[in-house]
């Protein structure tokens, strides 16, 4: 009986060593067709490729002047709602 177990594990090593070079084989093929497809990707953008701001300048840009807030020093501080303004109010200059 101990005869026969032995011999059953030389073909299991057999399998054992097939299937390991089956995914070592899918393995390398996926890398060469993921190669492939990187070749056929087109390169980054160049310098001269990349979007300029207009000779005016940026489009649509707004300068603001907050106003600080100033607070009476007190021993409580204060909540939220406590706050004039909430941070909300602003004075555009133009």
């Amino acid at each position: 009986m101990n005869e026969q177990l032995a011999a059953g594990s030389g073909t299991s090593g057999i399998l054992l060593a097939i299937v390991g070079l089956l995914v070592v084989a899918v393995l390398l093929a996926a890398f060469v067709w993921g190669r492939r497809i990187k070749t056929r990707e087109p390169g980054p953008p160049r310098p001269e490729d990349q979007p300029r701001l207009p000779e005016s300048g940026p489009v649509g840009d707004v300068v603001e002047s907050r106003e600080p807030d100033e607070f009476a020093p007190s021993e409580q501080r204060l909540t939220p709602h406590e706050v004039d303004g909430n941070g909300s109010e602003s004075r555009r200059r133009r």
